[in-house]
């Protein structure tokens, strides 16, 4: 289940490849270039999410198998 964080990044994506579209067609190079920076800064927010995901989802495994030990 995707948390908070990827989602963000996910929408932060959409929303700046909506302004790098735009930007094109509209022929306006800094609002290209600042949709480019959204989408760039959204898929790092979104891996950031995912490894912090992935690693509450290793520390639940890691208790399970302590757990069932005892």
């Amino acid at each position: 289940m995707w948390n908070k964080t990827e989602i963000k990044g996910k929408g932060k994506q959409i929303e700046g490849a909506i302004k790098d579209k735009a930007g094109k067609l509209i022929g306006n190079s800094k609002l290209e270039a600042k949709g480019k920076a959204e989408r760039l800064a959204g898929k790092v927010q979104e891996k950031v999410g995912k490894a912090s995901r992935k690693t509450a989802e290793a520390v639940q495994k890691v208790g399970k198998v302590i757990a069932s030990k005892f």
